[in-house]
């Protein structure tokens, strides 16, 4: 049995991502997923707070939890991180480190804050762990 950690905000509902998962689960049935949701600031507000952007990325990760749940997706985990995506990905596996890969999802480049980053690479040079990157249209976001 595997345990993949999924890190997505904007892009967790999205069909790409949700395809992806269905792909893992038909090479390990037994496969199970912690839901990682890195409290990015909110851009569209003039203000916010660090409880504002909490709220926002937990209640965005409940509801991709809820959906994954629903369709029979074993959610593990449904976790809230730091707004930095490499800080909250540390802390969690700090905590817990029994994890056989990372999904990292985002938008296609240009429009992607993490890819600019270059998050996925960081990632797998950091953690050791294989990181599949998945790219999800905009406009199939949920």
């Amino acid at each position: 049995m595997s345990t993949f950690l999924i890190v997505a905000y904007q892009t967790a509902g999205g069909r790409a991502l949700r395809e992806m998962i269905d792909e893992f689960r038909s090479k390990d049935a037994d496969a199970t997923f912690r839901l990682l949701v890195p409290a990015t600031r909110t851009q569209h507000l003039f203000t916010w707070t660090e409880g504002e952007s909490a709220a926002v990325a937990k209640a965005t990760a409940e509801r991709v939890a809820d959906d994954l749940i629903a369709s029979g997706v074993p959610v593990r985990d449904v976790l809230v991180g730091d707004p930095d995506p490499m800080l909250a990905v540390g802390d969690e596996l700090a905590v817990r480190p029994d994890v056989d890969g990372i999904i990292v999802s985002t938008f296609p480049p240009g429009r992607s804050r993490w890819l600019s980053l270059d998050l996925p690479t960081r990632l797998e040079r950091t953690t050791g762990l294989p990181v599949t990157h998945v790219i999800v249209d905009p406009e199939e976001v949920t």
